[in-house]
Parts: C-alpha cells; sequence; structure tokens
C-alpha cells in the first residue's frame, strides 16, 4: 500500500522528525487490553515485535497473559551483498537477539518460521496458513498482533496481510502496529487510519523493558564494523521510543 512512500524517504533523509510527531496535536483514545485473553505477535523480521508492540506485550506478560512472538523471517537479508555464509552467521545472530528480548520481556520463547527474508509477500499464501494454526489453538479471545498492512515495508505488509486473514479464520482480534510509519508519514497523513487508531498507554515499567529488549538486537543498531554505518541509525529507536506504541483495528 505504502511501499512506494517509504522508498522515497531514504534512511540517511532521516524521515518525519520526531518533534514534528511529539508536538503533534493528534489525540488518540487509549487501547484497552483488558479483554485480551492471550497475545501472539507477528513480526516480519526480529525487532519488528519490539520496536513496534514491545511496551504492550511487558505490560500484559506483567499481568500473567500468556504473550508469544512469532517472526515470519530470521532477517538474514539485512545486508544484501552478504555471502550466504554471512547470512546464516546473521540469521543465528538475530534469532538469539530475539530470544533475549522475549526473556527482557518477560514474554514466551519465540517461534521463528523462517520464511526468506525480503520475499515474504511470495510465502503469503503459506504465512496465512502458518498463522490459522497458531491461532487455532489459543483461547477466545486472543489478540494477534501484526506489523500495518500499509507499513510501507513490503514484508511488513505481507505478514499484515496474512495475520488478516489469519484473524478472521479463527475470529481472533485483529490490531496492526506500524514502524516504518513514523518515518514516512506525518501526523494527520491521509494515507493512515487514524480514525481507527489506538495508542498504548505504556507504564514506565514497560517502557524500560521495552528500551532493554530493543538494545538487545545489536547486529541492527551497532556498526558492524568500523566505519561502517549500522542496518538502523539511531534515530530510528529514539523516534519509537519517542512516539509511543500506536495500533489500528
Amino acid at each position: 500500500m505504502n511501499t512506494a512512500r517509504l522508498a522515497a524517504q531514504p534512511l540517511a533523509d532521516g524521515g518525519t522528525a520526531v518533534q514534528e510527531w511529539v508536538e503533534s496535536p493528534l489525540s488518540l483514545p487509549e487501547l484497552d487490553m483488558r479483554g485480551c485473553a492471550g497475545l501472539v505477535v507477528v513480526g516480519a523480521h526480529p525487532d519488528d515485535e519490539t520496536l513496534g508492540f514491545g511496551a504492550a506485550m511487558a505490560m500484559l506478560a506483567e499481568t500473567g497473559t500468556e504473550v508469544q512472538i512469532v517472526s515470519a523471517s530470521d532477517g538474514g537479508a539485512a545486508f544484501p551483498e552478504a555471502s550466504r555464509a554471512r547470512r546464516n552467521q546473521l540469521e543465528q545472530q538475530r534469532r538469539a537477539e530475539l530470544c533475549r528480548a522475549a526473556v527482557v520481556l518477560g514474554v514466551r520463547s519465540p517461534i521463528g518460521l523462517g520464511l526468506p527474508d525480503g520475499e515474504i509477500a511470495q510465502h503469503e499464501g503459506r504465512l496465512a496458513d502458518l498463522l490459522t494454526d497458531l491461532l487455532a489453538a489459543r483461547p477466545a479471545g486472543t489478540w494477534c498482533a501484526a506489523t500495518w498492512r500499509g507499513d510501507g515495508h513490503p514484508d511488513h505488509e505481507a505478514v499484515g496481510r496474512a495475520a488478516a486473514v489469519a484473524a478472521s479464520r479463527t475470529g481472533a482480534v485483529l490490531v496492526e502496529y506500524p514502524v516504518w510509519m513514523w518515518h514516512w508519514a506525518r501526523p494527520g497523513d491521509p494515507a493512515v487510519p487514524w480514525s481507527t487508531a489506538s495508542a498504548v498507554a505504556a507504564s514506565a515499567t514497560a517502557l524500560r523493558r521495552k528500551t532493554a529488549a530493543a538494545e538487545c538486537f545489536r547486529s541492527q543498531f551497532v556498526p558492524p564494523a568500523p566505519g561502517v554505518a549500522p542496518v538502523l541509525p539511531e534515530y530510528v529507536l529514539s523516534r519509537l521510543l519517542a512516539v509511543g506504541e500506536v495500533v489500528f483495528r
């Protein structure tokens, strides 16, 4: 839906400034999570779930709600020019990072589906089937949180579409969280369904857990070698922590 918008905003350009978001007059209702009997959080790559919905996961886990992370891919294509051996090494590293982040957030060990990073749309039907099986085994009232279908990244959008299919098949409550929207959109942007948006009222403890969990993903935020830029610039995490968590329903 919004892949052209993201492609037109290179990471090096910084995207929409965090000040523009935090100073926006946009006011969203609070997300009511009291009816959540269990939560399955689906990301396209290890770190999506933490960056987009980590505080909500931490708060639900504190109440004893079962929270299960599902990563569609292992994120091996973060460096497109890397050799097969380096890609395998990166996948192992990112799986380990996700496991550490899950511990910090206080949730169950993550499930990795092993779909090819950068090509999830080509396996969307299989992803929908896998998510259907996972959700069907959960109790009534389970929520499925997935990357938003309009987030701009092709993998994120494919995950959102597959999760929507799985939720419709099983009766799970679907919520979609943006990650890259904060980079290419602006407050009040007509490409964003603000009328269906709710904000997570994160506690201070949950925010600390989210920040610590995000720091587990060193492969993304730390330069891999001297003079080499990290996959994600520092401002990406700073902006996501500042704007908080929003979902579309």
